[in-house]
């Protein structure tokens, strides 16, 4: 189990970088998103001064423990015989809502694998749910949200982005529809809180979906 704290702690560690790189080329085909992902040498120069480096170095030290305290936990609660489709939608999770938080977008390259790979997962028959609930699940993620913002449009144009629908529409594939539900209940709650304590009008609700997704599967599953 060690070894889970370790792949998490340089996973989290390169999380800032690769929501950096991110937000510097996006959009982007999914060849070309690799392909900048991994060249390491032109993030270099982005770093102008050391009060800047402290900073990204201190970052990326946080989330490196933080990542890997999850992928522990992941790994001990989720774990068993599909402990890497576990880590796998931890882990994409964590990505998007760093990248959400950085440049409020939600990429495609993204959040499809993420869509398939709960259909895949639910498949080989001793996933969390069954394909019925993963299907079930994806639709309720993607056409709930829909109806919501349809709701909402009046006093809030931007209620739901096509990335956090596209993202509902995912969780849901891996979770099933009463477990999304609780997803979308607590990350309106931890939106409410913050946008309160923070006073801020627009937040990226990617992040709070992710959080909220990762905290109802350590639960439910």
């Amino acid at each position: 189990m060690i070894s889970y704290l370790i792949y998490g702690f340089l996973y989290g560690a390169a999380i800032p970088f690769m929501a950096r790189r991110f937000a510097k080329f996006m959009p982007a085909t999914p060849a070309n998103a690799l392909w900048q992902l991994i060249k390491i040498n032109r993030f270099l120069p982005q770093v102008y001064s050391c009060k800047e480096f402290k900073r990204f170095a201190w970052r990326s030290f946080m989330s490196a423990v933080i990542v890997a305290i999850l992928t522990y936990l992941f790994a001990a609660v989720l774990g068993g015989g599909n402990t890497g489709w576990s880590i796998f939608f931890l882990w994409t999770l964590l990505l998007l809502a760093e990248i959400d938080w950085r440049m409020y977008l939600l990429p495609d390259i993204l959040t499809v694998p993420l869509l398939i790979g709960g259909f895949a997962y639910s498949g080989l028959g001793n996933g969390w749910i069954i394909p019925a609930e993963s299907s079930l699940g994806t639709i309720v993620g993607y056409f709930l949200p829909v109806i919501i913002g349809f709701l909402l449009l009046p006093r809030n144009k931007n209620a739901f982005g096509g990335g956090d629908i596209k993202l509902l529409a995912a969780i849901g594939a891996w979770v099933g529809i009463v477990p999304l539900l609780y997803v979308i209940s607590s990350a309106s709650v931890l939106m409410l809180l913050y946008t309160l304590l923070s006073g801020r009008k627009e937040v990226a609700f990617g992040p709070a979906l992710a959080l909220s997704a990762i905290g109802v599967a350590i639960l439910f599953f």
